[in-house]
């Protein structure tokens, strides 16, 4: 049996839930059991937040914006993208076994190596630990610990998400909905930040997309698909090759051998729109 092929435990949404390795006080874990399942979403992401983000300067003359990551967990994105670093590099740059203060480690190379050193990264999840870690490294410059399924933000963490520019992520949509997204669109006032989200094909962004079009958004679906991880377990691929099967998906080629697959979706106001993909709304 594969090593990733452990006991799963499978979360509501049919895929893995990794909630124990979400809660350690250092990433060590994490980045442990996500080289086992090969993950490397954020890493075929990483060059087309750059473009964004070089769009975004372009189109408005910010130099310096902020970016949001939701479901951010222990900073992944934001690493990759400001120590122009591979995930292969942080699976065995956390698994060195005599580091004895990975947080002043973690500090030191961004004060070295940070290639985005005005841009500004806020992270957004639900565990604590996860962001505690970011934030004490410098890897995130600040962070929102909230539930926005289930209740809108505090005015503090209002104005916190107000001031991004671009919103991001890289598989939290399926445990999102709409109830987080357009809460965090809501929370500027009259601006709209960009977004770009990484989205499981087991899941459907059209609902979301109707939802953000309402606010003024145009959603598009970028060409392509997007290897995510590993399955965790038979289990796990047997649930969503089935949920996709239902939907009408054709999973030849993609889960059926092996791997969840992921689409990108940028949604951003109508007037700023400049690339010719497949439009949704």
């Amino acid at each position: 049996m594969p090593a990733s092929f452990r006991s799963t435990v499978l979360h509501s949404t049919g895929k893995a839930s990794f909630d124990d390795i979400y809660d350690r006080p250092d990433p060590r874990a994490y980045y442990a059991r996500m080289s086992e399942l090969d993950y490397r979403i954020p890493e075929l992401a990483k060059p087309h937040f750059e473009e964004l983000l070089a769009e975004y300067r372009a189109a408005t003359g910010i130099a310096g914006p902020t970016v949001l990551d939701i479901g951010c967990s222990y900073g992944v994105n934001a690493t990759l993208l400001r120590l122009d670093t591979t995930m292969s590099d942080l699976f065995e740059s956390y698994a060195e076994p005599d580091v004895p203060d990975l947080v002043a480690r973690d500090r030191a190379r961004l004060t070295a190596e940070d290639t985005l050193p005005g841009v500004r990264f806020i992270g957004m999840d639900a565990s604590s630990p996860a962001l505690d870690y970011a934030r004490t490294a410098g890897l995130l410059h600040a962070t929102v610990h909230a539930d926005l399924e289930s209740a809108d933000p505090t005015e503090a963490q209002r104005r916190t998400l107000a001031t991004a520019d671009l919103v991001i992520s890289t598989g939290c949509v399926g445990y999102v909905t709409e109830r987080t997204l357009l809460r965090v669109a809501r929370a500027h006032g009259g601006k709209l930040p960009w977004m770009a989200h990484f989205v499981l094909r087991m899941f459907s962004f059209e609902p979301i997309a109707a939802h953000l079009a309402a606010l003024g958004y145009r959603t598009e679906r970028a060409p392509g698909a997007f290897r995510q991880r590993r399955f965790a377990s038979p289990e796990e691929q047997a649930q969503v090759c089935n949920a996709l099967a239902a939907n009408g998906i054709d999973t030849q080629g993609f889960e059926s051998e092996g791997w969840l697959y992921a689409q990108l979706y940028l949604s951003r106001p109508s007037p700023n729109l400049s690339i010719d993909h497949e439009d949704l709304h």
